[in-house]
């Protein structure tokens, strides 16, 4: 066992974390909550497989905040509540109790709402839609909402559901968050521009656009004990735009890293197309190079395959590597390759017609070998 797998497979530290390897299940919606937006037994089976499959930190689903306007999709979890966080516990400890680290991403779907059980009117940075079309695997919505802009009042208010989501993790035995500022959401629409208009304090430059997210962290980060993970993830593509890039490019992205590391943030989650595709304008690296560069605890996503793992290892030492469809296809993917077994490719026919778990049992029990 060399490169990547050696390094991947050894005890680290890691954020205020002490992970068995470095592997790391990313998240992934799987809208399998019950309709009030607990989570349940076949959640914790889910979570579960993944602890004893071998990955050494899970990093759940975007879980919603409040009942208000964060939640984005039917059957989406939530954290918003006494008995939504009590639903929690139970899977918190069925991974611990397997070895692994389990973080809770938190998410405000903004304007790529699709569905909302407190409202049909999708908040979001400006009035702007997404590009595109909603997506199917989550619910059977053809069209985007009208979004209404938010106001000063509504700023706050999201500030404040995020922090107290941030407690009701660390109260629920969470190992830390991850703070979804990627893929379209509505933290990752602060800093766009095809999202972020706004003519006051919240746009213009990126250091206008990027303010709400630097305050978040900080709040976070004060709220709760030195030893629970603020992370977050960062990508310039969403859910339905592949193309979008930072009009500030490689320099504009350098400062809000640089930024992060000083509100406090424990780690950052980059994802995209391919970890090292160069997608900044003006700029030779790519997301992860540049959080690499600045020093940040970093956690890499996207295009990894077997065929890159010992490339990846060299060039990312001491960096997490998060696998979705690799881990999708293999739940014990770590165990798979220590022993250097068959590493599955992902039927995406698992998925259909909606991403949830019953439908992906219903395909293992139909392909078992």
């Amino acid at each position: 066992m060399t490169g990547i797998l050696e390094n991947e497979f050894s005890t680290t530290e890691f954020a205020e974390m002490k992970l068995d390897n470095r592997f790391v299940l990313a998240p992934m919606t799987r809208v399998s909550a019950d309709p009030d937006g607990c989570a349940n037994e076949l959640m914790a089976d889910h979570y579960e497989r993944y602890a004893k499959g071998g990955f050494g930190l899970l990093i759940t689903e975007g879980t919603y905040l409040d009942k208000d306007a964060s939640q984005g999709y039917a059957n989406q979890p939530g954290i918003a509540d006494v008995p939504q966080t009590e639903a929690w516990e139970p899977i918190v400890k069925r991974v611990h109790d397997a070895g692994a680290k389990i973080i809770l991403q938190l998410m405000h779907a903004g304007a790529q709402m699709q569905y909302n059980r407190f409202t049909e009117t999708p908040i979001g940075v400006s009035e702007q839609q997404p590009k595109g079309n909603p997506l199917g695997l989550y619910g059977d919505q053809e069209n985007w909402y009208d979004v209404k802009p938010m106001d000063e009042h509504e700023f706050d208010q999201v500030m404040n559901a995020f922090v107290a989501a941030v407690k009701r993790a660390h109260e629920a035995g969470f190992d830390g968050v991850e703070l979804h500022a990627a893929n379209g959401y509505l933290l990752n629409e602060f800093l766009s521009t095809h999202f972020n208009d706004r003519k006051d304090q919240w746009g213009g430059g990126i250091e206008e656009r990027a303010k709400f997210i630097l305050m978040l962290v900080k709040a976070a980060r004060s709220s709760v004990p030195d030893d629970f993970s603020i992370g977050i993830r960062l990508s310039q593509i969403t859910i339905t735009d592949s193309d979008y890039q930072l009009p500030e490019g490689e320099e504009g992205f350098e400062w809000l890293v640089k930024e992060l590391k000083k509100a406090g943030v424990s780690f950052i989650h980059t994802t995209d197309n391919d970890v090292n595709r160069k997608s900044l304008k003006d700029g030779d690296r790519s997301l992860a190079q540049v959080v690499r560069d600045v020093g940040v605890p970093l956690i890499i996503n996207g295009g990894i395959t077997e065929d890159n793992y010992e490339e990846l290892g060299e060039e990312y030492p001491d960096a997490l590597m998060a696998l979705a469809k690799k881990a999708l296809a293999n739940p014990d993917f770590v165990k798979r390759v220590k022993g250097n077994d068959e590493v599955k490719d992902l039927d995406f026919e698992m998925l259909q017609p909606v991403a949830n778990i019953e439908n992906e049992l219903k395909w293992r029990e139909q392909n078992a070998d």
